[in-house]
């Protein structure tokens, strides 16, 4: 085999991650509709990947016995509704950065399709203000990784270190 696919690790424009996913018959219900809460498991994709982008490593925090991320809130609205083999862009931005949480906000619009190389973003399908907190392993909230709100905050100042490559992937790389 010469040719492996790439990992859906969606690229970032500016501040804004975008990640896409496709809706496929076990996305929807019987009237071809997504069912609205596959709209947060797309929204969790699209975070998990863009805090890998960020080298957030999620996984090696939980198993050092520091913490995870966890939901704490999250408040949806649903414009309108994908349907069975619609493209569907996730956008997540952070919006505010705490010593233990995360604010963000998603959207999943539906791809217009692409334009001169740039996925072109049709109709909004859904929005969420989602913040997640960092808990350790015995549930409580306490201080995200210093390296993370370091990461996140010279990505919102627009200064991330040059070891983190924010472009789109390329073939052959993770």
């Amino acid at each position: 085999m010469n040719a492996l696919p790439l990992l859906p690790s969606g690229c970032f424009d500016g501040l804004a991650h975008l990640y896409a996913v496709r809706a496929y018959f076990e996305d929807t219900d019987l009237s071809g509709v997504v069912y609205h809460a596959n709209y947060l498991r797309w929204f969790e994709r699209a975070r998990s990947d863009m805090l890998r982008l960020l080298h957030v490593d999620q996984r090696a925090a939980q198993e050092a016995g520091e913490g995870a991320f966890a939901v704490a809130e999250m408040a949806i609205r649903y414009a309108a509704p994908a349907r069975l083999d619609d493209d569907v862009l996730i956008e997540t931005q952070i919006e505010e950065l705490g010593a233990a949480s995360i604010r963000l906000v998603q959207a999943a619009f539906r791809r217009a399709g692409v334009e001169k190389g740039a996925v072109q973003k049709g109709a909004l399908l859904a929005q969420a203000s989602v913040r997640v907190g960092f808990v350790a392993p015995d549930g409580r909230p306490r201080r995200q990784p210093a390296q993370w709100r370091t990461i996140f905050a010279q990505f919102l100042a627009g200064t991330i270190p040059a070891s983190i490559d924010l472009s789109p992937n390329q073939p052959g790389t993770p």
